[in-house]
């Protein structure tokens, strides 16, 4: 049940390996030693990043655990890093769960959420931008209309049973009296038995030819009035088709989206400027970046960017500057969101323009096939009932009142013959039809339900979350001794910590409590998407601000929920009931840049 990892060129890793046991696993070593690039590593091996090491042009992990053997190689090419390989995970659902719920070091973005104090609700559903619900409903929705047609022709069956089976019985009945009555004729014939029988068969026969000739007859004019009507309004909905003649629709879409993305490019990087010069300024600290004259008429500084001196107010007025950019992208941002959109929305509408017509196409080349076939079908009909009529009249005049009477009575029991058996199979068709309606009518609850529960699946998974949440935080209150009585996440997902009865301030709490909490989100989503059923492994690095005895009670809480825990810990802390690893046997980038000096 081991799983054992091979590394070379993985983050700070040039080369090492490690054995990870079920349950606890400490990878326990100072600062620079590897323990970070190991926890990398592992996340290299799940598919979940690729950090290859700086300087490197090639890096691999290979994992080897009890179901599968995996490579994953790093290449580094045109400046950016690409994998080969097919690592533990594929899907990009499971992939981006596993990230964010058991893939929890520093960068960890529930934790850096927590930590900064923003709302989670964006962080804590992503997943689920990555199920394609809409496809899934659609692909659903498809599925139950093939089975409601289903369903139609089966209560259309069951509700025509009665009136086929009482047609059932009574052509048994009537075929019953036709027998006795022929029985009866053909006892009372006093003329040439041998010559009257053969006359009377060929006579039958002849009428049985032409009874069935006039009935396929009329099926088949039947059959031509339907496909000619059908044809009629395929070709009518073919000619009310419009295509949309607009070629320039996939390259005016890539570039629209190409501008989208560029957008929300320049916005995060515009924010990240905003962000950390406002926070320099809100919290007074310009002198951590550069020196700062105090005089009466106003402070001066001087530019950590360009070196120049400027006053706080030039800062201040430079700031709102990129601030109202930032506004003006935003609103850019969604007029090319809109477009992206109204563009998708036009491919789409060619598109099932184009299938319909296509469909059409085929199904009226299909019809004149059909109607084609009708009209020679009924040409040969209408030979046979010229040929089965002038056979009757030939042997109608060679036989007596009697026998006329007798193959009259034949004719009628073959034609009941026929008859009776096209009810019975039609009888037949129908019961099996009909006894599928209830298989049909669960199979559509079922497909009704899971439509439903795909439209609910963010709510549902909103309040998982939440009881999640819930549920972890009164476990983790229970074990640790924390400076706050309880916390919750609000249905907006706003995270709310509560001290002596009243609502507390995050940024009173301290950094091992922030970490708690952190973690405790962290397993909300874990426990919401069901993390455990994609990977078996749970992460945890950069953990600074415990105590060695609150760190315990964490990875002792933490142990419970997964089959691995990864942890990294400073030699300092105690020891864990678990396997210790070492990377005194690695060969870390530290180590060559200290040999290089």
């Amino acid at each position: 049940m081991t799983w054992e990892i091979e590394i070379e060129n993985i983050a700070g890793i040039l080369d090492g390996t490690a054995t990870i046991e079920p349950g606890l696993n400490a990878v326990r070593a100072s600062n620079w030693q590897g323990k970070s690039s190991f926890v990398a590593s592992i996340k290299t091996a799940l598919g979940v990043t690729t950090p290859l090491t700086e300087g490197q042009d090639e890096g691999r992990v290979h994992l080897d655990t009890p179901d599968r053997d995996i490579e994953v190689e790093l290449v580094r090419e045109n400046g950016s890093v690409r994998r080969r390989g097919q690592p533990y995970l594929d899907d990009e659902y499971d992939i981006i769960r596993t990230d964010l719920f058991a893939c929890l070091d520093e960068r960890n973005e529930i934790r850096r959420t927590v930590r900064e104090g923003e709302n989670l609700e964006e962080v804590l559903m992503r997943p689920l931008d990555f199920q394609n619900i809409d496809e899934q409903i659609a692909d659903l929705k498809r599925e139950r209309e093939q089975v409601e047609s289903e369903l139609a022709q089966a209560n259309e069956a069951k509700k025509r049973l009665p009136s086929v089976q009482e047609k059932v019985t009574r052509l048994e009945s009537e075929l019953e009296d036709l027998r006795k009555k022929h029985e009866s004729l053909t006892q009372d014939a006093e003329t040439d038995p041998q010559s009257s029988t053969s006359t009377q068969s060929e006579l039958a026969q002849a009428q049985s030819d032409r009874d069935q000739a006039e009935k396929q007859i009329e099926r088949l004019e039947r059959s031509i009035e339907r496909t000619e009507s059908r044809l009629e309004e395929r070709r009518e909905e073919l000619d009310d088709i419009e295509l949309i003649e607009d070629e320039n629709v996939e390259a005016e879409l890539a570039e629209a989206r190409d501008e989208l993305q560029e957008s929300k490019r320049d916005i995060e990087v515009l924010q990240s400027v905003y962000s950390a010069n406002e926070m320099v300024l809100k919290e007074n600290r310009l002198d951590l970046l550069t020196e700062v004259q105090r005089e009466l008429t106003g402070d001066t500084v001087e530019c950590w960017t360009c070196g120049s001196e400027v006053s706080r107010s030039d800062i201040e007025d430079h700031l709102d500057q990129i601030g109202d950019k930032i506004a003006n992208l935003r609103a850019k941002t969604e007029s090319r969101r809109d477009a992206v959109e109204e563009l998708e929305a036009k491919r789409e509408e060619k598109n099932q323009a184009q299938r319909r017509k296509r469909d059409l196409e085929a199904e009226i080349a299909e019809l004149e096939e059909k109607l084609s076939d009708y009209r020679q079908s009924l040409e040969d009909a209408e030979e046979r009932l010229e040929s089965a009529e002038q056979r009757v009249e030939e042997l109608s005049d060679s036989v007596n009142e009697t026998v006329d009477e007798i193959t009259d009575v034949e004719s009628d029991i073959k034609y009941r013959e026929a008859e009776l058996k096209d009810a019975e199979d039609e009888l037949n068709a129908l019961e099996t039809r009909a006894d599928r309606v209830d298989l049909l009518e669960e199979e559509r609850e079922k497909l009704d339900s899971e439509i439903e529960e795909l439209r609910n699946r963010k709510d549902d998974i909103k309040y998982d979350a939440r009881e999640a949440f819930d549920e972890a935080i009164r476990d983790v209150l229970s074990r640790f001794d924390t400076g706050f009585e309880t916390a919750r996440l609000t249905s907006e997902f706003d995270l709310v910590v509560a001290r002596e009865g009243r609502e507390a301030s995050l940024d009173a709490l301290s950094e091992g409590e922030l970490e708690l909490l952190g973690f405790v989100t962290a397993l909300a989503g874990y426990e919401a998407f069901d993390v455990g059923d994609a990977v078996p492994i749970m992460l945890i690095d950069g953990v600074g601000g415990l105590a060695d005895d609150n760190l315990h009670t964490l990875v002792d809480y933490l142990r419970e929920r997964t089959e691995y825990l990864v942890f990294t810990v400073y030699p300092e802390y105690g020891s864990f009931d678990g396997k210790d690893i070492s990377p005194a046997e690695w060969e870390v980038a530290t180590d060559r840049e200290v040999a290089a000096d």
